[in-house]
């Protein structure tokens, strides 16, 4: 007998759509788009040839559309993977869950999705207003210790060279690594710079920014740009790749995780119009996914 998921577990609204995103099933598409903003949605649905839905709840704001016969939803999930948890947990129950009997389908249903966000590049030879498809991701945030998942052989290998790279700042976050899908990551290659996404728990102390209080680990920056294991270096930091990945790959969804470098963390060069760039990714993310 199936498994009843408790009311407490998974929250829903008075109409039946799940707890944070306010989406009933029928609201999403097969291909999601995901940005941190909320003000980035209508940035991407503007290219849409019809938008048929809009909501909103909090920080999430989702539009529902079609780009010719593609079909597909975009959704704000704020900043961090403790938000992307929550995201992307529910986006799993809408297309998983039978939200009226409360038990998992027989047939599980996969999404593509997709993150469209900036970052700051690692290397002196990725520029500003480029943009990096992450193929690997390594989390530094920790959400995804709280699943039991299961690693690749790769990714247990690159996990084990990290944390004897980084020595004391591993111990302190213990890191995991998160592959993106590459038959989807592949089809963003030819505007793309790739490489691993390093994602941290914060945007100042955890990224190794200095404002006016020290780093614990003053060195991260450039011991990030140094690690080389075989033809795989950091590409740039961000906040949320490692656990869209993570959780994707355990429940069984295909992701790709796409960022504009608006800054150079090497360099301490800043895009001198971010939003030009963020509007090319969208715009070349759409003409890829359709």
């Amino acid at each position: 007998m199936a498994k009843i998921i408790p009311e407490s577990e998974l929250i829903l609204n008075a109409d039946g759509s799940v707890y944070h995103l306010k989406l009933l099933p029928e609201d999403l598409a097969d291909t999601v788009i995901t940005v941190g903003d909320p003000d980035r949605v209508p940035l991407v649905s503007q290219y849409f040839d019809e938008i048929e839905i809009k909501k909103q709840k909090r920080e999430i704001v989702t539009h529902t559309g079609r780009v010719g016969n593609k079909r597909i939803s975009v959704l704000s999930t704020g900043m961090g993977t403790d938000n992307i948890d929550i995201v992307l947990t529910e986006l799993d129950a809408l297309v998983n869950i039978d939200l009226k009997k409360r038990v998992a389908k027989d047939q599980l249903r996969s999404l593509d999705i997709v993150r469209l966000g900036t970052a700051g590049a690692l290397q002196n030879d990725i520029q500003v207003d480029d943009v990096v498809a992450s193929t690997y991701a390594v989390g530094f945030d920790g959400m995804l210790h709280s699943y039991q998942t299961q690693a690749s052989e790769f990714e247990t290998q690159l996990c084990q060279v990290v944390d004897r790279y980084f020595e004391a700042y591993a111990a302190l976050v213990k890191p995991y690594v998160s592959s993106g899908a590459q038959t989807l990551v592949e089809r963003f290659t030819s505007f793309c710079v790739t490489g691993l996404t390093a994602t941290c728990n914060g945007f100042y102390g955890p990224q190794a920014r200095h404002i006016r209080i020290e780093p614990a680990f003053p060195d991260l920056l450039d011991k990030m740009s140094d690690f080389n294991y075989e033809t795989y270096r950091f590409a740039n930091f961000e906040m949320e790749t490692s656990g869209i990945y993570g959780l994707a790959s355990a429940l069984g969804h295909r992701a790709c995780s796409l960022s504009a470098i608006v800054a150079n963390r090497k360099t301490g060069k800043f895009s001198r119009d971010p939003k030009a760039v963020i509007d090319k990714m969208i715009r070349q993310a759409l003409a890829a996914l359709t």
